[in-house]
């Protein structure tokens, strides 16, 4: 499965949802929208959203530590 987490350094979610990807060995590539604008543009276009966390989990867009969602399609839990 291919993850990518859209977050920032200063945003408490997105070390949430990162803390919790970790802690159930889920691997993901982390792109920090506030250093790489072609990330942040690429998450927008992905989700419409400016807000972060954005998760792109093979294709699935989730906006900000929807943790049901997340564990659905993940198969976790």
């Amino acid at each position: 499965m291919n993850i990518t987490v859209y977050s920032t350094n200063t945003c408490p979610w997105c070390v949430k949802v990162k803390e919790y990807l970790k802690g159930n060995d889920v691997s993901f590539k982390e792109v920090n929208v506030a250093e790489d604008r072609v990330g942040a543009m690429e998450m927008v276009k992905k989700s419409g959203q400016m807000g972060v966390p954005v998760l792109d989990l093979n294709g699935t867009i989730v906006i900000g530590f929807d943790k049901e969602k997340i564990d659905l399609i993940l198969n976790l839990k």
